[in-house]
């Protein structure tokens, strides 16, 4: 799996049916800085690449681009 995180996300987003607001709640951050993570302006640090992967039950290494599966 060679994608950057934007599309990691945004694949996850659209797999899910999430919306930038959904998500963002869920991870406790606001929906403007998971905008600037699929625009590639941004990337979320480990304290919430963490929240992302506790809160969805999914592996951090698929956020990462190390597995395709989650």
């Amino acid at each position: 799996m060679e994608s950057n995180f934007c599309d990691i996300l945004k694949d996850f987003l659209d797999e899910n049916n999430l919306t930038q607001v959904a998500f963002a709640n869920k991870i406790g951050v606001k929906q403007s800085q998971v905008s600037e993570w699929l625009k590639g302006k941004a990337k979320p640090g480990y304290d919430i690449l963490r929240s992302m992967a506790i809160a969805f039950n999914v592996s951090a290494d698929y956020f990462l681009g190390i597995t395709d599966n989650y």
